[in-house]
């Protein structure tokens, strides 16, 4: 399985902290919305116990839905284990997932390290590398999009056609430049600052006159993204009340407008 990478971790200290354990999770991402899930609110419970040798760490994991892909909880809850595993404090780690109709089977698979397959045997069509490479790469599209797109709105002088030969050191600084960055890096892209941003998942450039579909394309995915991030956000603290207090605001695209009250369901009477 591909190694996530944690960040900075526990040094040297013999404790381990809820602090340092949300922040492990941190790199734990929702494949499909590629958001942390400790900013999508997907984490219910944490609990940090002291036993011999160690700490015991307990996290019981939530989804928008009881029917979310199984593979993509999976991935969720076996990310979750592998961070807080690699923290050198860390002795003992549960992660279950509640509240889905495979939950069962998933906790049972985590308890005993049977790994993806070992969990769902026959159902297990794809590897857990391959889908994390496919949502890699379209992470990576969505974050090119969204720095094309940024630039033209700023530079109306640039024209569609030449997106295809905008370099890195064209874009300004800032989250979408350094979110592409991190996106080039996970696909092994180059990101040197003479790379043209507008590549497809292997790096080859466009012709001129396949620059204009590419970037619909991209910006397809990117709103595909986006509109599920949000529409996953709001079942959530539809399903959990009080859920939105563990979310993060969404800083990629406005966060829709639905913290509002629900009008009363009425009966009226109707007179013959």
């Amino acid at each position: 399985m591909t190694a996530l990478h944690v960040g900075p971790a526990v040094a040297s200290r013999w404790d381990v902290t809820e602090e340092d354990i949300r922040h492990a999770l941190g790199a734990v991402l929702d494949p499909e919305l590629d958001e942390p899930i400790t900013d999508l609110g997907f984490v219910r419970s944490l609990n940090v116990t002291t036993v011999a040798g160690g700490a015991r760490v307990e996290i019981h994991l939530r989804l928008p839905t009881s029917f979310c892909s199984p593979n993509f909880a999976y991935l969720m809850a076996s990310d979750s284990k592998d961070v807080i595993s690699a923290l050198p404090a860390v002795t003992q780690v549960v992660v279950e997932l509640d509240d889905h109709h495979d939950s069962d089977l998933i906790n049972a698979g985590l308890a005993a390290d049977a790994g993806y397959r070992g969990t769902f045997l026959h159902e297990a069509e794809d590897s857990l590398d391959e889908l994390r490479q496919l949502f890699q790469r379209k992470a990576h599209t969505a974050a090119m999009e969204r720095c094309l797109t940024d630039l033209l709105r700023t530079n109306a002088g640039i024209e569609e056609t030449m997106m295809g030969t905008i370099r890195l050191w064209d874009l300004p600084p800032g989250r979408n430049k350094e979110a592409l960055l991190r996106r080039r890096e996970a696909l092994g892209l180059p990101d040197g600052s003479e790379s043209i941003v507008l590549v497809d998942h292997e790096g080859q450039l466009y012709p001129p006159d396949a620059v204009p579909m590419a970037l619909r394309r991209a910006r397809s995915t990117r709103i595909s993204i986006d509109g599920n991030a949000h529409f996953c956000r709001g079942l959530l603290r539809t399903r959990y009340a009080g859920s939105g207090a563990d979310q993060t605001p969404r800083t990629e695209g406005a966060e829709a407008a639905d913290h509002h009250e629900l009008l009363p369901l009425t009966v009226k009477e109707i007179h013959p």
